[in-house]
């Protein structure tokens, strides 16, 4: 689904990103761990098309797309691509359905049909209660589900998460972690999470550790170990 090819970031003199390869495969969940600076939250928004590489490329369904001018970037994020950040960055004026709704109007749908596919997301999402509320009467677990509704709204192909549990407490983490679970099997949606919890990534298909702007290693945990037969 997606494939980033050689690509390399730098930041002034420091180089964020060293030459990385990975491919998304669509439908999956794939966490990125590693220490504070090791190039997770760049690589992510390289990947989602918030950041453009310095070389290589960004490959979505066969399409080289980081070349894109800004205004096409933009169509492609809003119908294609779901950002969930550690801070939920919902709009603090704008009640929780209001939040959920933008993307949608953003994308030219009717205000009918945004508030009944917002409404729906907050129902499955547990939250249909607090749908009138704005960010700041609510829970951080609660804001956090907001926002992931938000980001589900138009039905991306995939939804980057950085962090996306990294304010929560254990209870609420441990309901944002099943929240992924249960989205990539009621919508087939594909994750790409940056994460220091091992629960979250526990969740994984797939685990790419990075340190130093390179990827150090990747483990497959969607492959199921073959038992041993003895003679």
């Amino acid at each position: 689904m997606i494939e980033l090819r050689h690509i390399n970031k730098s930041f002034g003199n420091l180089q964020v990103l060293r030459n990385i390869d990975l491919t998304i495969d669509e439908g999956s969940v794939t966490a990125v761990v590693g220490a504070s600076g090791a190039g997770k939250t760049t690589l992510l928004q390289v990947a989602g098309t918030l950041l453009r590489p310095d070389s290589g490329e960004v490959v979505f369904d066969g399409t080289e797309v980081s070349r894109w001018k800004d205004r096409r970037l933009s169509a492609f994020r809003n119908k294609s691509v779901g950002f969930v950040f550690q801070f939920h960055q919902l709009l603090a004026e704008f009640s929780a359905l209001e939040n959920v709704m933008l993307p949608a109007l953003i994308a030219g749908q009717s205000k009918s049909k945004a508030k009944k596919a917002a409404s729906e997301l907050l129902e499955v999402l547990g939250v249909a209660d607090r749908a009138s509320h704005k960010p700041a009467e609510l829970s951080g677990g609660e804001r956090q589900r907001i926002a992931i509704a938000r980001a589900l709204v138009n039905r991306p192909r995939i939804v980057f998460a950085d962090e996306p549990t990294g304010s929560l407490d254990s209870r609420n983490r441990d309901e944002i972690r099943s929240l992924i679970t249960e989205m990539r099997s009621r919508f087939r949606q594909t994750f790409l999470i940056v994460t220091h919890d091992p629960t979250v990534a526990s969740v994984a298909d797939k685990v790419v550790t990075m340190a130093d702007g390179r990827i150090t290693g990747v483990e497959d945990l969607s492959i199921t170990p073959q038992p041993i037969c003895a003679d």
